[in-house]
């Protein structure tokens, strides 16, 4: 059932490109809630969507696909005009999805370190260790970035780790910088407030974090890969959360 979920969102993601209104016959219409702020509820609000996406020419990449229970999420870079680079995450009742979220940001970089915000490793392995590597991101989400307990860092990252955030660059010197930079008003720029959901597969970890950058309401999407313990790579997205005006759906960004 997980190659055959995973090859259902993999057509979903990619009938961006073509507007063509079958690739949603894998969202149940009767218990779809859509949690992306900007889009209507239900298939048709996706097929309407994919429809007008598809008059701008897109271009859809699914660089990453993963799968945990009934969740598969996946890491994909999209070409509406402008690059864009995004999480996505759907959960599965049987074949249909019937639940959605999403982080998307534009595209940036390469950053100083001349990573991209897709490039790196894809290879899923280890998957003994999903568990294991779950646990540790949610110890390493709710002590070093929630409780801001920065000495913690090195026991979490590796000294050889690799950064693809596009403000950011390698190493654990420049993550410990960039969590305890201060905004002009004297506040943090990188606020992490709330933990949502960690989903995993083998090396692969990502979270659903909650708080604010620059001062602005924010959704974090982190994607890590672990080896032997410690995070080894990182990938990310944010997207501030826009105002209750502007939403098309009543079910909240996370």
């Amino acid at each position: 059932m997980t190659t055959q979920r995973k090859a259902a969102i993999h057509s979903l993601l990619k009938g961006i490109e073509t507007g063509d209104q079958q690739s949603v016959a894998v969202v149940d219409p009767d218990k779809y809630i859509q949690h992306n702020p900007q889009t209507h509820e239900g298939r048709e609000g996706l097929a309407s969507l994919f429809k007008r996406l598809a008059q701008t020419s897109p271009r859809v990449k699914i660089v990453r696909l993963f799968s945990d229970g009934d969740f598969v999420f996946g890491h994909t870079e999209y070409d509406f005009n402008t690059l864009r680079v995004g999480f996505e995450v759907f959960r599965f009742e049987g074949d249909l999805t019937v639940e959605h979220w999403d982080n998307i940001q534009p595209s940036r970089g390469p950053n100083a370190s001349g990573r991209s915000m897709v490039d790196g490793t894809v290879e899923v392995s280890d998957w003994v260790s999903t568990e294991t590597n779950r646990r540790l991101i949610i110890e390493f989400i709710d002590s070093a970035l929630i409780a801001r307990q920065y000495q913690q860092l090195p026991r979490f990252i590796s000294p050889s780790y690799i950064e693809h955030n596009p403000r950011l660059t390698d190493g654990l010197e420049a993550l410990t910088h960039a969590l305890q930079a201060l905004d002009e008003n004297g506040d943090l720029s990188i606020c992490y407030e709330t933990r949502h959901r960690v989903l995993a597969e083998g090396n692969f970890v990502l979270s659903v974090c909650e708080g604010y950058l620059g001062g602005a309401h924010t959704s974090f999407y982190d994607l890590f890969r672990i080896s032997g313990g410690i995070i080894v790579e990182h990938w990310d997205t944010t997207e501030t959360v826009p105002p209750l005006s502007q939403w098309h759906n009543d079910n909240g960004k996370f």
